[in-house]
């Protein structure tokens, strides 16, 4: 009896060896990490700031800022009795997928008219990248299997393509020497790659460097992507959002790179994210529209995307769906929409302007102009590693290693002490 319980702990041991202890912790993810600090930072109610923190001047919370017209959508669908709360089909929910497809392609698309556009609801940007990628990985005839992303891109792009069993490669986009778009070498790169290849454009407000091509420029990779056979992939995360086109209220504006390829007839994917334009982040709505070359093809590629989704996760969703309907569908609504999105837009920009004027006023050093040329949420700030580490350290301002800060995080208040920072890292850190 004494030796009992030993006895009795040995086999438990035995019984309960690990088969997880294996497994190996995952490298650090710093677009996460600095996520964590924020959050910490405002837990322990340190007064710096955090440059991921607010989204507008009246939240200090640091909260995201909700839409009055969600407000509006939301109360509307609760007083909806005839609502319920059943499974969504595969593909999601019906006029949803029309009005998505609408606002990307235009009220007067040709492909829409000839039915050969398959539009599939899914968990936001994210989702519909993945859905994509994962259909792709099955039926692409490509023999390599490659996908070629900017350098640099999104850092979700390589693991997302990766996943689902492709192979990325990258092709020029940004020139650190300019802090501008290397026009030249992502023509190159995109002119090298082989026939069927997948190719992955951003179609406005670049996400790390707030980097975009112009119609010109748009206008010569379309012309590259088609003569050399390979198959554009747009990220549309940032449709309708803070770009100075937009802001002086041409909606379409954002979602022209993605029309010139659609009017030539040619194939094309599509992500839609509704986060950012809608500011639905923790509802992960979004879509994938694929446009094909016949309604036949488009008939087809349907029936062969539900069977991507069903053992993925089967039904997406219906509240964000049923958000972005209601305002889509309400003409009163689309209006207050377009305003509040007019109203984000030109906060972002007062934002990069504010800043371009504090790093000026200081005296910083170099030239930073980029900041009010880039367009965007996102601003490529050209601090390096050992900057931004500084930073961090010593005015507890965080940022990821590449220098990328988020200007609709900032606010009047936070600007001056973010061009503080810049100038104390820059002047003492080469």
């Amino acid at each position: 009896l004494f030796f009992f319980p030993i006895h009795c702990r040995l086999i438990n041991q035995f019984v309960m060896s690990s088969i997880l202890s294996n497994v190996l912790p995952a490298p650090e993810d710093h677009v996460l990490s600095v996520h964590i600090f924020q959050l910490l930072i405002f837990i322990c109610m340190v007064t710096k700031q955090v440059i991921f923190a607010c989204r507008d001047d009246p939240c200090p919370e640091g909260k995201p800022l909700v839409l009055e017209v969600v407000r509006k959508a939301e109360q509307q669908l609760a007083n909806d009795l005839s609502c319920d709360k059943g499974y969504l089909p595969i593909d999601g929910l019906a006029d949803f997928n029309k009005l998505s497809a609408k606002l990307i392609l235009g009220d007067d698309s040709h492909a829409v008219e000839e039915n050969r556009v398959v539009t599939i609801q899914c968990l936001s940007g994210t989702g519909s990248l993945r859905v994509g990628a994962e259909f792709l990985a099955k039926h692409h005839q490509q023999v390599n299997r490659v996908v070629f992303v900017p350098n640099p891109t999104w850092g979700n792009h390589p693991f997302i393509f990766t996943l689902a069993g492709l192979y990325v490669e990258y092709f020029r986009y940004y020139d650190p020497q300019t802090r501008g778009l290397d026009f030249k070498g992502m023509l190159e790169d995109i002119g090298a790659a082989p026939s069927g290849a997948i190719v992955v454009l951003q179609s406005c407000a670049h996400n790390p460097t707030g980097i975009d091509p112009t119609l010109e420029q748009w206008e010569k990779i379309r012309q590259i992507v088609r003569s050399k056979g390979l198959l554009p992939f747009f990220d549309n995360a940032y449709q309708v959002r803070c770009t100075t086109t937009f802001a002086f209220g041409n909606l379409d504006s954002d979602a022209q790179s993605v029309r010139m390829f659609v009017a030539d007839g040619g194939e094309c994917f599509i992500a839609q994210s509704f986060a950012k334009n809608m500011g639905l982040y923790g509802e992960r709505i979004g879509a994938l529209t694929i446009v094909c070359t016949s309604q036949d093809v488009a008939r087809k590629v349907h029936s062969q995307v539900l069977l991507v989704v069903r053992p993925m996760y089967l039904s997406p969703p219906m509240h964000g769906a049923s958000i972005v309907t209601t305002i889509l569908k309400n003409s009163d609504m689309y209006k207050d929409w377009t305003i509040e999105l007019k109203g984000m837009a030109d906060r972002i920009i007062s934002m990069r302007q504010q800043l371009y004027e504090a790093i000026q006023a200081r005296g910083t050093p170099g030239d930073w102009s980029h900041i009010i040329k880039q367009i965007g949420m996102f601003s490529f700030t050209g601090l390096n590693e050992k900057q931004v580490r500084w930073m961090a350290k010593e005015y507890h301002i965080y940022m990821t290693y590449d220098g990328r800060i988020s200007i609709a995080s900032l606010n009047s208040k936070t600007v001056p002490q973010l061009a503080d920072a810049i100038h104390a890292a820059v002047t003492r850190l080469a």
